[in-house]
């Protein structure tokens, strides 16, 4: 028989930003029967949500509610993700079950802090950039579409103009899972692809960047709810690097309430504080101590302590 280990209140209303049209969200995390871990057959999730129609926006009366298997969820916390990194920071009083397994993990998370919280660091950088945050994200896209765009060049592929094109803040090469690629503003260029295949790609980049960017000073067409994510995954970053960890609900939660709510001016008061932060989190990660991966074996050992207990 299945064992839960933890269930919690989740999402706006762990992180203090609920109003009242939210719908309730719950995530667990439970432990499977001898006879599935024997047999290895157990699902990574179960899903228990009340609403059948996927097409129809969850409500107030709403509730989701999803576990993950013992094993799943210590595979997201080694990766850092967002899901799992939140789930290890719910204050007891969110939890509407929990047991001495669970407590045991909770005192045992930092063995998933790593200087490398990429998962927490993309997202916040991605909403960073979407609202043209950095004005010289756009002018670097221009400069490498000016030489995609060369008579000489549209006959090549990317590793033959690499050498060429500009390094800076936004772009320049990088390697990741064993690929080296060049990247501007986020976009991968294949280096054994036509120069070709790319020039729409850039072109529709600098076309949207700069409509978001215009909106962004308008204060239109921004989405606040992203922004405010992105806020609350760099508190969570600044925590861990800075302080060894955090708590629910964060020291900005009522800052996350007016962004989440739309009454901030993105451009005069949401933006240049965004941009501040990013620029502080990357810092504190160069200079963090943390490890650059978790350790594999002692994350193993809790694993199987907690396996253990049954």
């Amino acid at each position: 028989m299945n064992h839960l280990l933890v269930e919690m209140l989740f999402g706006s209303h762990l992180y203090g930003t609920a109003t009242p049209d939210s719908d309730r969200d719950f995530k667990g995390v439970y432990r499977p029967s001898h006879c599935e871990l024997m047999l290895n057959r157990f699902p990574k999730t179960i899903n228990l949500s009340t609403k059948t129609d996927s097409s129809v926006k969850n409500t107030s009366a709403d509730t989701d509610r999803e576990l993950y298997s013992l094993h799943y969820f210590f595979d997201l916390a080694r990766k850092g993700e967002t899901v799992a990194l939140d789930m290890l920071h719910a204050p007891m009083n969110m939890c509407t079950r929990t047991t001495e397994e669970w407590r045991l993990i909770v005192e045992h998370r930092s063995l998933f802090y790593t200087k490398n919280l990429s998962s927490l660091v993309g997202y916040a950088r991605k909403q960073a950039s979407k609202y043209g945050v950095k004005g010289s994200r756009l002018a670097e896209a221009k400069r490498v579409l000016e030489i995609l765009r060369d008579e000489h060049a549209k006959g090549l592929k990317v590793s033959q103009i690499v050498s060429v094109l500009p390094t800076g803040e936004h772009c320049g090469m990088m390697t990741a899972e064993g690929v080296t690629f060049y990247q501007v503003c986020g976009r991968k260029l294949t280096l054994n692809a036509s120069v070709l295949h790319y020039i729409p790609m850039v072109e529709n980049f600098i076309k949207e960047y700069g409509e978001r960017a215009k909106q962004a000073e308008a204060n239109e067409g921004i989405d606040w709810k992203a922004v405010s994510h992105a806020f609350r995954a760099a508190y969570q970053v600044r925590g861990i690097l800075r302080d060894g960890g955090f708590t629910y609900p964060l020291p900005e939660t009522e800052f996350l309430r007016a962004v989440k709510g739309g009454t901030l001016h993105f451009k005069n008061e949401v933006a240049p504080r965004l941009d501040t932060l990013m620029d502080e989190v990357e810092a504190l990660s160069k200079a963090s101590t943390l490890p650059e991966a978790v350790d594999e074996t002692k994350v193993d050992a809790l694993l199987l302590e907690v396996l253990d207990t049954f």
